[in-house]
């Protein structure tokens, strides 16, 4: 195993170490200039001669801040719960009585999100015990950006519209910015003045940063992610890949109902 393999070789490097180290005239101040020097040699020649353990330490070190990641997405699981999972300036498709919620991490411009979308719409057909919320999570661009900001007023305005408006949006075609979003929030009914002055309420920019603020807790640095149960998965995994996880929480949305 890695560690066991990290273990052998730190033990070993200590003890070379520890050895050259008592050889040398000790003080109570720290090591002058020229044992450190020598100290530093002994470290040099010891690594050139098992390079392997500098592999090991890596490994080991990854595996560390594994670790640490996975620990920091359950705390905000837990501690974020009711945060990840409101609905408060973020589009709901599906059933909102659904006992089952995927909450999903997208950018408008992200062209992994845009073939997901399909993956999204046939989920919701087949399951009506299934909700998405979708997260608006801009990182792209500053287009993005001023495409989320239209998508979230619009959304707010016309709650009943919010869905059409995501799907004709994230769907369509070229590079989504703020006109793009403008004119079809537009096309779609609403006041094209009333909707661009919306887009710039401070609310606005704070469900952003909230978005952010979670996907930072949850390790999220890449759009699509998926928060689905107690896990979060990453990335565009297929349809097949999403009704399986979801099958696994079972109808009242946790693994064990």
């Amino acid at each position: 195993m890695v560690w066991s393999s990290f273990r052998t070789g730190f033990i070993a490097f200590t003890a070379v170490l520890a050895t050259a180290t008592l050889a040398l005239p000790q003080k109570a101040s720290a090591f002058d200039d020229a044992e450190k020097a020598e100290i530093g040699q002994i470290i040099h020649d010891y690594l050139l001669a098992n390079p392997e353990v500098m592999v090991e330490v890596q490994n080991a070190l990854e595996q560390q801040r594994e670790a640490k990641r996975v620990a920091a997405q359950r705390e905000t699981l837990k501690d974020n719960h009711d945060e990840i999972y409101s609905t408060k300036d973020q589009i709901e498709i599906g059933n909102p009585d659904a006992k089952v919620t995927v909450v999903e991490f997208f950018d408008y411009n992200c062209g992994f999100c845009h073939r997901a979308l399909s993956d999204m719409n046939r989920l919701v057909k087949e399951n009506d015990n299934l909700r998405f919320i979708l997260r608006e999570f801009p990182i792209l661009s500053p287009q993005s950006l001023e495409a989320h900001k239209i998508s979230i007023a619009f959304s707010n305005m016309m709650p009943d519209k919010a869905a059409e408006f995501h799907r004709a949006l994230l769907g369509a075609d070229g590079r989504k910015d703020g006109e793009m979003a403008l004119d079809l929030g537009v096309s779609l009914g609403a006041d094209r003045e009333k909707l661009k002055a919306a887009s710039e309420a401070p609310e606005v920019m704070a469900a952003i940063r909230e978005s952010h603020k979670l996907a930072d807790g949850l390790g999220i640095t890449g759009t699509p992610s998926y928060v689905i149960g107690d896990e979060v998965v990453f990335g565009a995994v297929g349809f097949d890949n999403l009704a399986d996880r979801i099958a696994q929480l079972g109808s009242c949305g946790k693994v064990n109902c």
